[in-house]
């Protein structure tokens, strides 16, 4: 069999997708999640370059070295879990990736805990969602700089691209990509906060219909000010329903 490039635990909607992401790339991938039943959906599928593991163990040995293994499982106490049957199976100088809303300071508590096992770990921010994660994510990454070379060409294929350029790029040391990836999330609620506020006014205070809200919505969003969630809120608010 031949090795995988990179390999993916955690194979529910982002993890799937951003599997499916790197397999649009040409890189080959392995796939484990926990209940076998959803690497099983993605090997039914037949994806060249894909090879799904029903043992972590047969996933684990799978992997070219160095291995890179890309986390996609709940943030909190799964990623503890999954990293205390990891560091039995992987060997000095591989590479562990969290890509999912891990806070920060235990980004930095576990890296320093793999270091100690002589392994890599890097902190990943990835904004985007569903959409994003299968066509071209923001990628936050953070850890140890002299392994991103492994890791880095990969990250950048998969990553969204403006004007040719990757939306990825080496963040810093321990959990400073979760952090900046904390950040962005804080100004993006902010962002949806200020939108509902607008709306509010103008339905409630002003008398506007949806569709006048949208309108002006529309005017506001050009230029350097333009916005992906001006622009979702414009289309919903242009979307009638029977109900509401």
């Amino acid at each position: 069999m031949k090795m995988s490039n990179i390999g993916v635990i955690g194979l529910g909607v982002m993890g799937k997708n951003i599997a499916l992401n790197m397999l649009n790339h040409g890189y080959k991938v392995s796939g484990y999640n926990r209940s076998f039943e959803r690497t099983k959906v993605l090997i039914d599928e037949n994806i060249p370059g894909f090879s799904g593991f029903e043992k972590l163990e047969d996933f684990v040995n799978s992997l070219e070295k160095p291995r890179r293994v890309f986390l996609m499982v709940p943030a909190g106490q799964p990623v503890d879990d999954v990293l205390v049957q990891l560091v039995d199976l992987l060997d000095e100088g591989d590479i562990i990736m969290d890509g999912g809303n891990s806070y920060f300071e235990d980004t930095n508590r576990r890296h320093k805990q793999m270091a100690s096992h002589g392994l890599k770990y890097f902190g990943v921010g990835v904004s985007g969602g569903e959409e994003g994660a299968l066509n071209g994510p923001s990628i936050m990454p953070s850890g140890d700089k002299d392994a991103y070379v492994s890791v880095g060409k990969i990250l950048e294929d998969i990553s969204a691209k403006k004007d040719g350029e990757p939306c990825c790029t080496y963040i810093g040391p321990e959990g400073s990509g979760h952090y900046v990836k904390m950040v962005h999330n804080g100004i993006e609620y902010a962002d949806m906060q200020l939108l509902a506020e607008t709306y509010l006014i103008l339905k409630y205070t002003a008398g506007y219909t949806n569709s006048e809200i949208a309108d002006v919505l529309e005017q506001w969003n050009q230029g350097d000010v333009q916005s992906y969630l001006v622009d979702i809120t414009v289309t919903v608010l242009r979307e009638k329903d029977s109900v509401t």
